[in-house]
């Protein structure tokens, strides 16, 4: 039952989807659309978002799909500056089912200004050591959602071939790409069998951020075992180790924590369940713990999936974020976790579904193998593939070179000539999350997006 605050909280941020501060301009809107019908799953959650940036008109459009714990609000940053330098183009950030399983109450609340710092830290993660506080957020046990454990890629395809098709309407150009295990979900979508056909016609490019499909797959035994093991074990990844859901309340609550109070003492550290690794030794403010926790240099390398080149530790007494110098600028950053400006959602993903996980490994670049039978995968068109299709491939500090070498497997298998590849490896300067953040004057792979994007819409 909610108290009269949280009633309040929630009528202030009901009225818009998006809260006053978002810019005008490039438009951004969110679209709810019927999924697939998964197995045992309610029907509310049989659906998936789509988070639209830029122009309702533009005839191209780059669907985009996040990786591990990650969500639709995590393009948001990159996707308004690719819409600002590529005309003619708009993005499109999938908002994986998982999703609509948050309570983004309070974080909405906060977005509107109607909400403090420290609320929000009391509704998500006070409460677990404070046992005074209530309202709070309300945990979902894993017994109420054991449909989840049926979330895996065939689902997610599905609900992605829902995205596609309304993107193609009209006639529209469409290119689909991905960061991290996005990049796989790409690959398991293009090469994906529909009646005979790949997923991949009708597309004319892939994007693949750090990220994509793994050639070898993984064997039957494995593939048994891992599906054995999930139907006794939480239907969630344990993103870091940390356990669902907390690994998203962390960054959601840190990343809002920087855009609403970055230079008050940080709440976090303070924290007594925040794990130790990521407290700095110095008293911080929220600005200075939020980047110590997910810097290159200071982050544990649990978290390399969550880290970018961010700067380091400031002076001061408590110490604040000196990016003066960074890659990555960290207010960008937090705008991407935090959904900044954005309604109703945030750039993490609190529930990540381990069988989509599992699942990728079957993939290998779309060849039929025993372990795909097993997982209920139909990626089968590897070698079927459109030869106009055009493949972009960057590869930063996790994928590595490997993310442009299975983009090469994956060409030649279907005969698209080297020509149509775009291959750039910046694993020895670039974090995982860099490409997608870095500052614009600064980031390597809008560097080669935006080229690789005027061809695709000029044919």
């Amino acid at each position: 039952m909610r108290t009269p605050l949280l009633v309040a909280l929630t009528c202030a941020v009901a009225v818009a989807v998006f809260s006053p501060g978002a810019s005008a301009a490039p438009s951004v809107r969110f679209q709810s659309l019927a999924g697939v019908n998964a197995p045992g799953t309610p029907a509310q959650y049989n659906r998936v978002g789509v988070l639209q940036i830029g122009p309702r008109n533009a005839r191209n459009v780059l669907v985009l799909n996040p990786g591990t714990s990650a969500s639709a609000a995590y393009f948001a940053p990159l996707a308004r500056t690719i819409v600002s330098e590529v005309k003619g183009w708009q993005v499109w950030a999938v908002e994986r089912r998982e999703n609509l399983l948050e309570d983004q109450s309070v974080l909405n609340a906060a977005k509107a200004g109607q909400a403090t710092g420290q609320q929000v830290f009391n509704y998500y993660l006070g409460w677990l050591s404070d046992s005074s506080i209530s309202p709070h957020f309300q945990v979902i046990p894993d017994a109420d959602v054991a449909y989840a454990r049926d979330w895996g890629m065939s689902v997610e395809v599905g609900d992605l071939r829902k995205v596609v098709r309304l993107a193609q309407r009209g006639g529209r150009t469409v290119v689909v790409g991905g960061h991290s295990l996005g990049g796989s979900i790409t690959t398991a979508y293009a090469t994906w069998d529909f009646s005979g056909h790949a997923g991949a016609e009708g597309l004319s490019g892939l994007v693949y951020i750090d990220g994509g499909s793994n050639p070898v797959p993984v064997s039957p035994d494995r593939a048994t075992r891992s599906l054995q093991s999930l139907q006794t074990s939480s239907p969630w990844l344990a993103f870091g180790g940390i356990a669902a859901p907390y690994a998203g309340l962390f960054n959601s609550t840190g990343s809002l924590g920087v855009k609403i109070d970055p230079d008050t003492p940080s709440l976090g550290q303070a924290f007594p369940l925040l794990p130790a690794n990521l407290k700095p030794p110095v008293p911080v403010t929220n600005a200075g713990q939020y980047g110590y926790a997910l810097d290159v240099k200071t982050s544990p390398p649990a978290l390399r999936a969550a880290q970018a080149h961010l700067g380091q530790l400031g002076t001061g007494n408590p110490a604040g974020w000196d990016g003066a110098s960074a890659l990555t600028p960290i207010g960008r950053y937090a705008d991407m976790f935090s959904g900044w400006g954005i309604q109703g959602h945030d750039g993490t993903a609190w529930y990540h579904p381990m069988r989509l996980t599992i699942d990728s490994g079957a993939v290998a670049d779309g060849n039929a193998n025993p372990a795909q039978r097993i997982l209920d995968v139909d990626a089968t068109h590897g070698d079927d593939l459109p030869k106009g299709l055009r493949i972009y491939a960057f590869g930063a500090a996790l994928g590595r070179a490997g993310v442009l070498a299975t983009a090469r497997v994956l060409a030649r298998q279907s005969g698209i000539p080297r020509r149509n590849l775009t291959l750039v490896n910046r694993a020895a300067t670039y974090a995982h999350n860099d490409p997608n953040s870095a500052a614009p004057k600064k980031n390597q792979f809008l560097k080669f997006l935006v080229p690789y994007l005027e061809r695709v819409a000029g044919g």
